[in-house]
This record gives C-alpha cells, structure tokens and sequence, in this order.
C-alpha cells in the first residue's frame, strides 16, 4: 500500500510540476517575441540613421524608440519620424 502511495505522490508531482511550466512558457514566449522586435526595431532605426544622416535627419537609438519601432512596425517608426519633425 505504501507503495502505491509514493508512485502517485510522483505522479501527482510530476503533473504539478508540468502544469507550472505550461504556465510559465506563454510569458517567456512574449517576452522573447518583444526582445526580438526591439532588436529588429533598432536595426530598422539604424537603417533610417544611415540613410537620413547626410541629410540631416537622425532619431535617437534607445530602448523606447526601440520597442515603439519594433512593436508596431512600419506605423511605429513613421510615429518616431512625425515626432521628430514635430519635437
């Protein structure tokens, strides 16, 4: 009897254990997408630096403009270059 008891202490723990991480892998999931964005974001302001630069016309590379560019996109950056103009 007392071994039946430990397999299902096991079992039961080891369901306890995959459902916290089940739990766990939709957040590190968003959090791995918004990194990627920002970096693809930044690079998309790099580009506009180097293309803009001889012209005069540069945005600041930080981490918000980053994360704006990245999370919207195309819209996000036309915003950073509208508030530049308007800024």
């Amino acid at each position: 009897m007392e071994r039946g008891l430990i397999v299902l202490a096991w079992i039961i723990g080891v369901l306890i254990i995959l459902a916290f991480g089940r739990a766990l892998l939709l957040p590190l999931k968003v959090v791995i997408r918004l990194v990627i964005n920002g970096v693809l974001g930044g690079i998309a302001i790099l580009i506009i630096n180097l293309i803009g630069s001889p012209l005069g016309f540069t945005i600041g590379l930080n981490p918000v403009s980053a994360l704006v560019a990245g999370i919207l996109g195309l819209p996000g950056i036309i915003l950073l270059v509208i508030l530049k103009f308007l800024l």
